[in-house]
């Protein structure tokens, strides 16, 4: 199973630091943002620690393609009514975000589609389209991640999802990021896995499919919502996404939980343990609500 969370990057040893975290967890793969993913302050590459963090990834056998970058939220392709300015801003620093997760050996980087605002999806799904065309994307995959449907979020069916890759001229080059939460709020039921991955090899193509986002959720399934809970604590359910995260057709898709912290103390070690095991557990993460309130 290759399976590992959203981790950290903090100061001082940055990116040594998040592979530190991902062995901590017992986990093989990791999803970081290069900076905070809600403005643009960025540290020099070279203070990232990369080729140290590098070793460290071989010395505890995690393989560079299970290294995903998370690209930042502020980041709006889709908008019709941006200026000239703020779409060149836009693909400006998404390349620089580009140019650092290549720096840093990552296979993917991830992209909410973004939203048409006060435009048609339609017209969303073009802008998008023509701006993706402008990246530079000769050594890594850019992955559209699949949507809850809130507003006029793109990206919140496989049909959208395929009109983009339709427009693009590096389609090679683009892949899907499967939210389990996005979906679900999005009306995709998660109750037989296999038959929602049917769904997508007929409109997309399963090949396309590159990193999945295992998250529960605590809204009902078309709910148009975006609340992740933890690993069996939501509407989803601990069996369906077992089912998710040991399907023999996405073996080599990374898996990366995204889940709430809980009382300030990460789930993942405990999350990951139990989508191992293929056993549910709800005391483990019980626990750490009780271990929280015994040091306060």
């Amino acid at each position: 199973m290759i399976i590992g969370s959203h981790v950290s990057m903090k100061a001082n040893n940055y990116f040594v630091g998040s592979i530190e975290e991902t062995h901590a967890n017992n986990a093989n793969a990791l999803m970081l943002y290069t900076g905070a993913p809600q403005n643009t302050k960025r540290i020099p590459i070279d203070s990232l620690h990369i080729p140290e963090a590098l070793a460290l990834m071989k010395e505890y056998e995690i393989p560079e393609k299970n290294l995903i970058i998370h690209a930042p939220y502020l980041i709006n392709l889709a908008n019709p009514e941006s200026s000239t300015e703020q779409k060149d801003f836009n693909l400006s620093f998404l390349n620089s975000e580009i140019d650092r997760a290549c720096a840093m050996h990552a296979s993917c980087i991830v992209l909410h589609p973004g939203s048409s605002v006060h435009g048609t999806k339609e017209e969303g799904i073009e802008v998008l389209a023509e701006q993706l065309n402008r990246l530079k994307l000769d050594n890594i995959t850019l992955c559209l991640e699949t949507m809850a449907g809130k507003g006029r979020e793109i990206g919140s069916s496989f049909e959208e999802l395929a009109q983009i890759l339709d427009r693009v001229n590096l389609a090679e080059h683009i892949g899907i990021c499967l939210d389990t939460c996005h979906i679900n709020d999005a009306g995709y039921s998660l109750d037989h896995f296999d038959s929602v991955l049917d769904q997508f090899d007929h409109i997309i193509g399963v090949e396309k499919l590159k990193v999945i986002h295992l998250n529960d959720s605590k809204n009902e399934r078309g709910s148009h919502s975006d609340r992740h809970a933890n690993i069996g604590m939501g509407t989803i359910g601990f069996d369906n996404l077992l089912s998710v995260a040991v399907n023999a057709r996405t073996s080599n898709v990374p898996k990366i939980l995204e889940t709430p912290w809980i009382d300030g103390h990460s789930p993942y070690k405990e999350e990951i343990s139990m989508l191992k095991n293929g056993a549910f557990h709800a005391e483990s993460l019980i626990e750490l609500h009780e271990e929280k309130q015994r040091t306060k």
